[in-house]
């Protein structure tokens, strides 16, 4: 199985299925000297595992990580960063029956015709806890950006026809939903537990900040910021949607409203006075914070009747058993975090040697 590697310079490869052993990471391209200790990506690591609340699965899972390799004495050596989460709570049971049928919303089907074989319990390679390893190595991405005075935020902009109408970062974490907006937080809990009761789930939107950019990072043809912040989101399981900026709003405005006008601040800097763009022009940061928004679709996993059909040629109507989020939003929130910050990250990498003068500027000091 191919596509498992994300990265050019700052490189990430995740393994692991939901019911394997464990699930991990390892990172390659990681500056030697970063202060890193295990405290540091369990903080990430806790923000996604399971049984936070209510409208996350019961499944109890500590996703306690280990480092392997690469770290020495609290700081990286430069040598590959190799992490582990084991999986401790397996009810492989519990999905013995759906070997052999199709679950609606699910990878069964696509897996079957691409590998003649599929690992049916929780979906494998394709389960939403194959993260855990993006999460650990968004978490080591983060810490360097911090360093670089960069910050990622991802939040809850919506939860089906639930949208925040006010902006708290410290509200954030105050909710089960991640939501900066503690009454749109009320609103979509109670909209939420109208759908458990009707044995249904729901989606989300997920809006993601990327603040202290510099100017002139991302490629303008194949490797532009935008085109591969969009590749590392839409590689999330759940994401169906992406857009930056004003997005598919765009389509209804004029550029006279669309376009962002520039003008000089006070120390001579190039600013914009409005952000349309969401921090990219061209494929290529142009200074202002990075805007995008990704959608989450409902979870495929829900108690009421669907349709579907065995593999053996019959028409049936099934019950998913097992547990299940009511809402997938909530913990991929920091799931698309982690893949904004490593794409950022390796993006930075790369400009390093954009120009004659940057190579002169670094070996010349």
């Amino acid at each position: 199985m191919a596509g498992s590697t994300l990265g050019t310079i700052f490189k990430i490869t995740t393994w692991g299925e939901s019911h394997g052993r464990g699930i991990g990471v390892v990172i390659d391209g990681c500056p030697a000297g970063v202060a890193l200790k295990e405290e540091d990506i369990q903080i990430y690591l806790n923000r996604r595992k399971p049984g936070q609340s209510q409208y996350t699965t019961p499944r109890k899972e500590d996703d306690s990580v280990e480092i392997l390799s690469g770290v020495f004495g609290g700081r990286t050596t430069g040598c590959p960063i190799s992490l582990l989460v084991l999986n401790e709570n397996q009810l492989s049971r519990d999905y013995s029956e759906i070997a052999g049928y199709y679950r609606p919303g699910h990878a069964d089907f696509t897996f079957d015709e691409k590998y003649g074989f599929r690992d049916y319990r929780g979906g494998g390679r394709s389960s939403g806890r194959e993260t855990i390893g993006r999460v650990a190595a968004g978490a080591v991405a983060a810490k360097i950006l911090e360093q670089l005075g960069i910050t990622v935020m991802a939040y809850t902009k919506s939860i089906g026809p639930v949208t925040i109408q006010s902006f708290d970062p410290e509200t954030i974490t105050n909710n089960p939903l991640y939501m900066p907006d503690a009454d749109a937080a009320k609103q979509a809990q109670n909209y939420l537990n109208d759908c458990m009761r009707k044995q249904d789930s729901s989606g989300g939107i997920i809006e993601c900040r990327i603040s202290g950019m510099p100017t002139g990072i991302g490629d303008p043809v194949f490797e532009k910021l935008d085109a591969n912040l969009a590749k590392a989101v839409l590689s999330v399981g759940a994401v169906k949607g992406f857009e930056i900026g004003d997005g598919f709003a765009a389509a209804t405005l004029r550029g006279s409203v669309n376009n962002d006008s520039f003008y000089y601040d006070a120390q001579g800097n190039v600013k914009k006075r409005t952000n349309h763009s969401g921090g990219v022009l061209g494929g290529i940061s142009d200074g202002d914070t990075i805007v995008f928004r990704a959608a989450i679709k409902p979870t495929p996993s829900i108690s009421s009747q669907q349709n579907t059909v065995k593999k053996s040629g019959e028409d049936i109507s099934v019950s998913i058993k097992g547990r299940h989020d009511p809402v997938i939003v909530p913990r991929a929130v920091v799931v698309v975090e982690s893949m904004a910050a490593l794409t950022v990250l390796d993006a930075l990498m790369l400009n390093m040697t954009a120009n004659i003068q940057g190579i002169c500027d670094f070996y010349h000091k």
